[in-house]
């Protein structure tokens, strides 16, 4: 019985790992249109090398100190501390970054945290530009895996209405 339960199983998870695939239709080739659950965004776009060498380096100044110099994020990052605020999120494929669209991670990294859940992160609007944000961000989304910058890319292209 145990082993007919374990094949049963297993034959359910095929199936739902098939159906997942199915249902979002996730096409991941150079230079095509990104389409997920029947909905197609362009390509994502290439990243800018000079951005990304200025968002590299500003990433160590503004925000290694507390995400790790290599992205990795806070040890234990989905537990809350004892005040009940979160510790700094990883922003390698590990994390959430990336099933975000960028004008949210822009509005975090310029306004800070919800103070509503006790964030500790503090707001850059004072001491970075925008173009400076958009560049830290770049070089972020450099080291996500293909998959995750295209489904990033069409979570941007359909909650911010962007066409490139």
């Amino acid at each position: 019985m145990t082993q007919g339960r374990s094949i049963w199983i297993l034959i359910s998870a095929m199936m739902f790992v098939g159906a997942v695939f199915l249902f979002w239709n996730i096409r991941v080739s150079d230079n095509a249109p990104v389409i997920m659950g029947g909905t197609a965004v362009p390509p994502v776009p290439t990243l800018d090398a000079e951005w990304l060498a200025e968002g590299k380096l500003l990433y160590a100044q503004h925000c290694a100190s507390c995400h790790g110099p290599a992205l990795q994020g806070a040890p234990d990052w989905k537990k809350p501390l004892a005040d009940g605020s979160l510790p700094p999120p990883p922003h390698d494929n590990s994390g959430h970054t990336w099933h975000h669209q960028d004008s949210l991670l822009l509005s975090i990294t310029a306004n800070g945290g919800d103070p509503a859940h006790n964030s500790k992160m503090p707001a850059f609007k004072n001491s970075l530009t925008e173009a400076q944000m958009v560049a830290i961000l770049e070089f972020i989304k450099s080291t996500w895996s293909r998959e995750a910058r295209e489904f990033q890319w069409w979570m941007t292209a359909t909650r911010d209405g962007v066409q490139r």
